[in-house]
């Protein structure tokens, strides 16, 4: 392994420092870390014993493969204010949970400096998987990204030189992952005041075996709860997409809604950093405050 790599995140929330932890876990050690709140993410600087720089500049300047990992809003807006300090020796790697269309325009943006660039499609959770979550990969740097950071325990996959196709596949997944977390935290804050929800259950399983629709409705309940409001713009993402495919984003926008009513709830905290073990946490929650499901 090459122990001279040295790895910058642009960002370093959790999904930066989830990484860096396991990459570092790995023996990767070399790593620098840039965030625009640095005394949000100090503690995980801390924790992952990963210097925080003061720059975009100094961050260029201490790193060759740069990972991008702040929210879908400011995913275009980090491009652009790292794009002056890069050369043609940076691989930047943009692992944002954005629309097909504006990962090309991020290309564009690190293209216009000279250095490579790499969509990255995270397809899970970073925790618990940490630099092990799969990843889709497209353009063009996007094999000598894999064939550097592989070595180091990284699940990627290449599969287009054009950006966009690996950011669809994510997004276009998500209508069917995010919506279902979304029809399940309905579907729990509905049946449980009847004490219908064991049955509901029941029958989904009669008539889709092997899987355990208990469990799996506390997992995507928790999820919602701890991740809600990242999860309704990354939807709002897909709805636009949507929308630019003549396709009405009907069913995309109502996830949203439902996952951005969640984190509007500010529940999170009640339930410490793993979030709550089962649905029936959260509906006792919100039946305690009051609220009634929108």
């Amino acid at each position: 392994m090459n122990q001279e790599l040295t790895i910058g995140f642009v960002g370093f929330g959790e999904a930066g420092s989830g990484i860096a932890k396991g990459l570092k876990s790995a023996g990767l050690t070399r790593i620098f870390a840039f965030d625009i709140d640095p005394a949000r993410v100090r503690w995980r600087a801390e924790e992952t014993k990963t210097p925080l720089v003061s720059s975009n500049r100094e961050l260029a300047q201490s790193a060759r493969i740069l990972l991008s990992t702040v929210t879908c809003a400011r995913a275009k807006e980090a491009a652009e204010q790292t794009a002056p300090f890069l050369t043609s020796s940076h691989i930047y790697a943009d692992l944002n949970s954005v629309s097909p269309a504006l990962k090309q325009e991020i290309e564009r943006v690190i293209a216009a400096a000279s250095a490579g660039f790499v969509e990255a499609a995270v397809m899970s959770p970073v925790p618990p998987f940490a630099h092990r979550s799969p990843m889709l990969l497209g353009g063009k740097a996007a094999s000598e990204f894999a064939e550097v950071m592989t070595p180091f325990g990284m699940r990627l996959e290449v599969i287009s030189e054009t950006v966009g196709t690996a950011a669809a596949t994510k997004m276009f997944r998500s209508i069917i992952v995010k919506g279902l977390e979304a029809l399940m935290l309905e579907c729990v804050l509905a049946a449980s005041p009847y004490g219908a929800d064991e049955r509901v259950f029941s029958s989904l399983g009669e008539s889709f075996p092997g899987i355990d629709w208990q469990r799996l409705a506390s997992y995507m309940v928790s999820r919602v709860v701890l991740h809600g409001e990242r999860r309704a713009r990354e939807m709002e993402e897909v709805a636009e997409t949507l929308r630019g495919l003549r396709i009405e984003p009907i069913m995309a926008e109502a996830a949203a809604r439902r996952q951005d009513w969640c984190a509007q709830l500010g529940i999170s905290s009640l339930f410490g950093a793993d979030g709550p073990k089962t649905y029936r946490e959260v509906v006792e929650r919100i039946q305690a405050a009051g609220t009634k499901p929108a």
